[in-house]
């Protein structure tokens, strides 16, 4: 299991042999990979952070799918992390939850450090985009258990879709695609 510390030596080591690195903090909804992610883009120079939410398209990822279909994976492929990777300015359109469809252009700062921070980012559509893949290694019901809490405390009454949609989609999700397993480190948090 890694800690905080050894994510932060996996990131510089890999700055030795690149001049742009892109990192997947992954894991299941509510397993704290945005809290994670806050912390490497305090702890790690010259990073920054894309928020997987804004790669959500709201109404497909508000129904059940074994692949994670309302991640907008083909999207974040070809606005952030190829031009990322090449070395080109990067700008998105990020999903506007409040008025329900693609936002204004985003332009993502400069930087050597990409820290990608999504569920169902470990998938066939995005192989190879990632120099380091970390998995937020919390069990699949208190993950839940921890978003609920979380939407609950922010306002939000997702109770039905945690039972019946997010959770049951990150299950089919680990099912099939074996995300624990294939990334490159796990991280409990409190490590």
């Amino acid at each position: 299991m890694a800690e905080f510390a050894d994510i932060v030596d996996a990131i510089e080591q890999l700055r030795a042999t690149s001049l742009r690195l892109v990192v997947a903090i992954t894991g299941f909804g509510g397993a704290g990979k945005s809290t994670l992610s806050r912390a490497l883009v305090d702890a790690v120079p010259d990073s920054v952070r894309l928020r997987g939410d804004d790669f959500l398209d709201p109404e497909r990822s508000h129904r059940r799918s074994s692949g994670w279909d309302g991640v907008e994976r083909a999207r974040m492929r070809t606005e952030v992390l190829e031009p990322f990777r090449s070395g080109d300015p990067v700008s998105f359109r990020p999903y506007d939850w409040d008025a329900g469809r693609l936002g204004p252009i985003t332009v993502l700062p400069q930087a050597s450090v990409l820290l990608v921070d999504a569920i169902g980012v470990l998938h066939p559509d995005l192989e190879g985009c990632f120099d380091l893949t970390v998995w937020v290694d919390v069990g699949l019901e208190t993950a839940g258990r921890q978003g609920l809490e979380r939407d609950r405390r922010n306002g939000h009454d997702h109770d039905r879709l945690w039972a019946e949609v997010w959770t049951p989609n990150d299950r089919d999700f680990a099912a099939e695609f074996n995300p624990r397993e294939r990334a490159d480190l796990l991280f409990t948090a409190g490590c």
